[in-house]
């Protein structure tokens, strides 16, 4: 891999590792991009503090961090900034204003939920259309907002109802990436944890419908940038799909 731009920290309190020990990984591993995008924080109304992200508090931290790496090491390797972060409408306004003074690179989209917290997971299976439908809606929804770049694991909504109905819907989602040129997101920490995703039949759809895909690492630990194993059994998924793997994600410039 020569770039990798779905990496966590340890602020999200899922994530292990230091700041530098995640560039120096990437480095060894050969990457000439590395872009960090850790889970947003949300400001949520009812006080509700999650336990899957970082805090409103971490975000100075997590930008003093990272800005000094990308000068250090800019020699060696290209860092960006920026956050991962799910698509929540009556939640994005409040979450622009937390973010609107930072220098961010860019944003990825990971719909891991339908609604704001606590609220049922997308991996949960479920047979219940109108909830995989709401998941395609979101994802393109938000898309169409221009705030994100790819979407990461498009495939982790866990539908287990009829399978036309799973087809259906994720044509639907397929052909919009299509349309807008978006890569689709070859997740590789779904890979090496056996998870349901990424799912071979949203593959086959993407196959059908001719996307293009991109590895995102979603390291959660250093030394998974250096997982060339996971990353060999990445591309054979989609080479077997026959899905063209982009490396760098167009049009991205560092902010200072």
């Amino acid at each position: 891999m020569l770039a990798n731009y779905h990496t966590h920290t340890y602020r999200c309190k899922h994530a292990n590792g230091e700041d530098r020990e995640y560039v120096e990984a990437a480095i060894r591993a050969g990457m000439k991009v590395l872009g960090f995008s850790d889970h947003c924080p949300w400001i949520f109304d009812d006080g509700h503090v999650s336990s899957l992200r970082m805090l409103p508090q971490n975000i100075d931290d997590y930008f003093d961090s990272i800005q000094r790496l990308k000068q250090e090491y800019s020699n060696e390797i290209t860092i960006y900034i920026g956050f991962e972060a799910e698509y929540i409408p009556e939640l994005i306004e409040a979450q622009t204003n937390l973010l609107k003074d930072y220098p961010i690179d860019y944003m990825i989209l990971g719909q891991h939920f339908n609604s704001r917290e606590p609220s049922r997971g997308a991996g949960v299976p479920t047979e219940d259309e109108a909830i995989l439908k709401k998941y395609v809606d979101l994802v393109i929804e938000g898309m169409e907002t221009g705030k994100y770049q790819y979407v990461a694991h498009p495939d982790m909504m866990n539908y287990v109802g009829p399978k036309e109905i799973y087809e259906y819907h994720m044509q639907r989602l397929c052909r919009y990436f299509k349309e807008k040129n978006f890569p689709l997101e070859i997740n590789m920490l779904g890979v090496s944890d056996n998870r349901h995703y990424p799912a071979e039949r949203f593959l086959d759809i993407a196959e059908k419908i001719g996307n293009s895909a991109i590895i995102g690492v979603d390291a959660h630990l250093p030394e998974s940038l250096e997982n060339i194993e996971m990353q060999n059994k990445c591309r054979a998924l989609a080479k077997r799909y026959n899905l063209p793997l982009i490396d760098f994600l167009p049009n991205l410039v560092q902010n200072k």
